[in-house]
């Protein structure tokens, strides 16, 4: 079966040209374990364990009879698309190799939030710009996994719920839930510590060319088993940290403790940095944060100056009430529609705005902060530290699944510099960020 993440255009002809590169939509995930399932009616089988607020259906594919369980969860977070070409990979695998399933049923949520992954909109992003354009995230009470951790037991969305009951049916001994990250490498956390796993884990990394993240900043505080391993706190211990609202110890991730699992979450990067598996400290580390605290204060100015401009010169919204979207906030109004002339501002400042704090146009080709396209300066090396810092070059790492055939794979640095970003989940693909 051909890899849903791989689409191919095709000419006037019909002639299949190169593949484009893009993440699995939700219907094209469902649609592939729909082919499996029928491919294999007496070993596999895909059925609905309910549905989303908006009324959308969650799909788990379960492959195998055995008594013993795995969880694979994908999905949950709507802004990390890559659990789900993951997933169909390891569907793939888990069907075609018997000794995976001799002891051990497997069975596979195709998406936790399939409303907030309807309202992320960047399939195939090219650049980190691209995949900030159709970013969408849903705060944390409206997560699947993480609502129990905020929320009382009878405020949890019907996605939790969901999730929860399949955890009581199944009793897992182990849930593997699939996240990502934009930037950076990949990590593991663990509600219990396997030991050994950090071997045969930097190894798997290795092979794939993705770095190690040493630091994680969602694993701060947490005790490490190897480079890349975190182990949360058990549920008996004091939180690492007491003051912030919610604890990760409330969360689905533990649910699998009242059946003796545990839990991994596998976070992989969308482009990857060589720097994250550095743990050399830093030499000025108190200079770096006041330079880059400087920063992000000056930016996040001019972007509230662009956007006072913005909402000051915008018309005002005529028609009836659009109607609210899946995620907003509790106390959220309806968006207003926007004319096509303040669409066309609004585009205007904010490609005024990314040149201002050299970020790439949304489209186009890469470009110096200058505005020519000749090779970079050296002030936009220096201007791209931020991004590849020591003049490092990024790598692009997804889409397509962790283990999949041609996964591993350097392109050439775009420009001939040393601040690009090089893909290394298929081969061809450059991006100036």
């Amino acid at each position: 079966m051909e890899y849903c993440g791989k689409r191919r255009r095709a000419d006037k002809s019909g002639v299949s040209l190169l593949p484009e590169l893009r993440y699995p939509s939700v219907t094209e995930i469902v649609s592939s374990a729909r082919a499996l399932a029928a491919h294999r009616p007496g070993l596999c089988a895909l059925r609905q364990i309910g549905v989303s607020r908006a009324g959308r259906p969650l799909h788990l594919l379960s492959v195998g009879h055995a008594e013993r369980a795995v969880l694979v969860v994908a999905g949950a977070h709507a802004n990390e698309p890559t659990g789900g070409s993951t997933l169909q990979a390891l569907a793939e695998r888990v069907l075609h190799e018997r000794e995976l399933r001799a002891d051990t049923s497997w069975h596979f949520l195709l998406c936790a939030d399939p409303d907030g992954a309807s309202l992320h909109v960047t399939p195939a992003p090219r650049t980190l710009f691209d995949y900030h354009l159709g970013f969408f995230r849903p705060a944390g009470p409206e997560q699947p996994e993480w609502s129990p951790s905020v929320l009382p037991p009878d405020r949890l969305p019907p996605e939790t719920r969901a999730l929860t009951r399949v955890i009581d049916e199944l009793r897992p001994y182990l849930q593997v839930t699939l996240h990502g990250t934009d930037l950076g490498g990949s990590w593991v956390q663990l509600t219990k510590d396997i030991p050994g796993l950090a071997e045969p884990f930097a190894k798997s990394a290795a092979e794939l060319h993705i770095p190690v993240e040493t630091g994680a900043s969602d694993a701060a505080g947490w005790p490490a088993s190897g480079p890349g391993v975190h182990v949360m706190p058990a549920p008996g211990s004091d939180a690492a940290y007491p003051s912030m609202p919610d604890d990760a110890r409330h969360s689905t991730w533990y649910h699998t403790h009242r059946y003796g699992g545990l839990t991994a979450v596998v976070e992989v990067p969308m482009w990857a940095s060589d720097l994250v598996d550095d743990p050399a400290p830093h030499p000025a580390p108190d200079a770096a944060l006041r330079r880059l605290a400087h920063r992000l204060l000056r930016d996040a100015l001019r972007c509230r100056r662009c956007s006072r401009r913005y909402c000051r010169d915008s018309p005002a919204p005529t028609g009836p009430p659009a109607r609210r979207e899946v995620g907003a906030g509790a106390g959220a109004g309806p968006r207003p529609r926007l004319g096509a002339d303040a669409a066309r501002r609004f585009d205007d400042g904010v490609r005024r705005q990314c040149r201002r704090v050299r970020a790439p146009a949304p489209c186009g080709p890469p470009r110096c902060c200058c505005g020519s396209s000749r090779r970079p300066t050296t002030g936009r090396r220096r201007a791209s530290s931020a991004w590849s810092p020591r003049g490092r070059r990024l790598r692009r790492t997804l889409p397509g699944p962790l283990g999949s055939p041609g996964a591993p794979g350097r392109a050439p640095v775009p420009h001939g510099g040393r601040g690009g970003a090089t893909c290394a989940g298929r081969r061809g693909l450059t991006s100036d960020r």
